[in-house]
């Protein structure tokens, strides 16, 4: 082992650090960030792409610098990308210094996907937008074909609207740059608003929105984003289930937590959709979202809620019957347990 370049030592550097005896292969000392990565096993390098740059490091004068991909085990699955820097300290020493960065290259990645997909998403009613105004110049004398065009762009003003407002909050709960003040909710009170904000869309497909009987359960969080988020819960149920059905919404304590459900009688998810339907941009349904003004964008920002406030969002569902989401929430810490 090289001087001074113990387990203890290692284990202060900010990155995944071993070192490795030139001529054995042996890992003669390794932080614990080494073996929890799993590229140091029983003493062994575990990734043979590191190995081949420790190779190349033993008879280089100066230290050696890679990115590399490597297959994560068949559990974790994907790859990890790591940037490693390999050197040879003395005669009986090659340092191999890593960092991962995987969860970067995947925000990165997350982040261009989402400029393309905004891009894609505004291209539609902007171009709309620039149609239906050509439309009403060449039929300018025409009032009946006029007034039908404009309340076209009416609508479609709204949509591009939607949209943008639903990008600058996804935004916003995404960005580290925010810091979200907790304080003391009364859910019956977010309850209550999410309702009274999607009324009007309720009443005008006669869907009873029920509630259950109010429980006084104090949770911790931002009232205004649980609103946002149990808003959208709630429109999208009434959105996507036919006239005359009702949407109910429940809330049920646990020890520690209160889970607020929202069910309807609509269509239903293909059991295949499931596991992708709070992903950004993405619809089950390309056609009907369009034609009911959906951005593609509400389930993803539920679910950034849940996940702020350290909860999470299920959703079960049959074909035909419906549809049943459970946002899960932390309680305050003065909310009494036995309600």
């Amino acid at each position: 082992m090289s001087i001074g370049l113990t387990p203890d030592v290692l284990d202060v550097l900010p990155m995944i650090a071993f070192v490795v005896n030139p001529s054995t292969e042996v890992v003669t000392s390794a932080s614990q960030s080494a073996y929890q990565s799993g590229l140091v096993y029983r003493d062994r390098v575990n990734a043979p792409k590191l190995r081949e740059l420790i190779a190349k490091a033993r008879m280089a004068s100066n230290p050696i610098d890679k990115e590399i991909v490597i297959d994560r085990s068949p559990l974790d699955g994907g790859s990890q990308v790591l940037q490693a820097r390999a050197a040879a300290v003395d005669p009986h020493a090659v340092l191999v210094l890593v960092t991962d960065l995987t969860m970067e290259r995947n925000v990165e990645a997350m982040r261009r996907d989402f400029v393309v997909n905004v891009s894609h998403e505004l291209k539609t009613p902007v171009g709309a937008l620039g149609l239906l105004a050509e439309a009403i110049l060449a039929d300018v004398d025409d009032s009946e074909q006029v007034q039908h065009f404009a309340t076209r762009i009416e609508l479609e003003s709204h949509r591009l609207s939607n949209l943008i407002g639903d990008i600058v909050e996804l935004s916003k709960l995404q960005g580290e740059e925010i810091q979200t003040v907790f304080e003391p909710v009364r859910l019956n009170e977010v309850v209550n608003l999410a309702v009274d904000a999607v009324a009007s869309a309720a009443e005008a497909k006669n869907i009873a929105i029920v509630q259950a009987e109010p429980i006084d359960v104090v949770v911790e969080g931002s009232k205004s984003q649980l609103v946002t988020a149990l808003r959208n819960l709630v429109a999208n149920a009434v959105t996507y289930s036919p006239e005359n059905t009702r949407v109910a919404i429940g809330v049920e304590p646990d020890n520690g937590s209160v889970s607020i459900i929202v069910a309807d009688q609509g269509r239903g998810i293909p059991g295949q959709e499931l596991d992708r339907i709070f992903e950004r941009f993405y619809r089950v349904d390309q056609a009907r979202s369009r034609s009911t003004g959906g951005t593609g964008l509400g389930l993803s920002i539920v679910k950034h809620i849940c996940l702020n406030h350290g909860g999470d969002i299920s959703v079960r569902s049959k074909e035909g019957v419906g549809s049943t989401f459970t946002m899960r929430i932390n309680r305050h810490q003065d909310s009494p347990e036995g309600v």
